[in-house]
């Protein structure tokens, strides 16, 4: 077994070389937002759709356009409005006068990599076609069903801060994104930076580094990458934590809690926590992989209660008495 460690951590260390080249081409636009950066990879390494929750402004759209820019991956964007129909999103069907036969225009859902901004300003019954997209990687258009490319990721963008004209995503799709990454404004010295870059006259691009292939490979590795049961313990201490906090000295979050994370949630912070690892060069997970990752996985599956609400506690500071509590391996 310790050869096979040996064996996978040595894979591990020589295919994530391209992660700093990746790092280093985004740079050319991104000033900063390495934990956002890195999300976003494992994101795309765990076959992970990501919601991206900031005020306007942090780059959002930008940072995943960028992404998607370096890596040979068909990308579209998709701005979601009230008006936005099933149809725009998914295809349609396009009746002939000439033949008389109906043909299948396709929508933009048809690509490797969407971004979907503002995704929480579309009506509930597109809402609905995108979680068909989102978990069955398949849609609908007329009475055929037809598979989306591999590999297909979604990464949502959302304004917390505007509520007129928004549609709140429901608890059932908000499931299906394995991370909610929360963005936040940049130190005084990478604002600065910012200013700096963007004052010239030309905008710096990137260019492609990876092929779709490539992905392909990594996310079989990264399955690969050894967890010890201790570390698979610890992800199901968090998460059982989540639903009975009393059961691990929390009574006091008892009446916190409506709702704890469901069995996705295990899955995903598994998965996600491997690709964190393999972000670090490491064959191997670490209890210091999953407290990292462990927030962005696991706030958005936590549902506080109204005494919660009442006493100003929120999902994330929920969890983070859960991360102090919890014993780490």
């Amino acid at each position: 077994m310790s050869h096979d460690i040996r064996a996978i951590n040595e894979r591990v260390r020589k295919e994530s070389v391209f992660v700093e080249e990746l790092f280093s081409e985004i740079g050319k636009v991104i000033v900063g937002q390495r934990p956002l950066l890195e999300r976003m990879l494992v994101g795309l390494l765990a076959d992970g759709h990501i919601l991206l929750e900031g005020v306007p402004g942090l780059a959002k759209t930008l940072a995943i356009k960028t992404l998607a820019n370096t890596i040979e991956a068909k990308f579209q964007r998709i701005q979601f409005t009230p008006d936005l129909l099933p149809a725009d999103l998914i295809g349609t069907l396009i009746y002939n006068l000439k033949t008389g036969d109906f043909t299948v225009k396709h929508g933009p859902i048809f690509a490797n990599i969407i971004l979907a901004d503002e995704i929480n300003r579309a009506p509930a019954k597109v809402q609905s076609a995108l979680l068909e997209a989102m978990q069955e990687k398949q849609v609908t258009i007329g009475e055929t069903t037809y598979k989306l490319p591999t590999p297909f990721l979604v990464l949502a963008t959302q304004n917390p801060i505007e509520h007129e004209g928004t549609y709140p995503l429901p608890e059932a799709q908000i499931d299906r994104f394995m991370l909610k990454v929360k963005i936040t404004y940049p130190s005084r010295d990478e604002e600065r930076s910012i200013l700096e870059r963007h004052s010239v006259a030309s905008v710096p691009s990137v260019r492609s580094l990876v092929h779709l292939q490539r992905i392909e490979e990594v996310r079989s590795l990264v399955r690969d990458i050894y967890m010890d049961d201790k570390i698979k313990n610890y992800i199901l201490d968090l998460v059982f934590a989540t639903r009975n906090p009393d059961k691990f000295n929390m009574r006091e979050m008892i009446d916190l809690i409506s709702f704890g994370a469901s069995p996705r949630a295990t899955l995903a912070l598994a998965l996600a926590s491997k690709a964190y690892a393999f972000l670090k060069g490491r064959g191997y997970v670490t209890p210091e992989d999953v407290k990292s990752i462990g927030p962005d996985v696991l706030r958005h599956r936590i549902i506080p209660s109204f005494e919660a609400e009442a006493e100003n506690k929120t999902s994330d500071s929920l969890l983070q008495q859960i991360l102090d509590v919890v014993e780490v391996p």
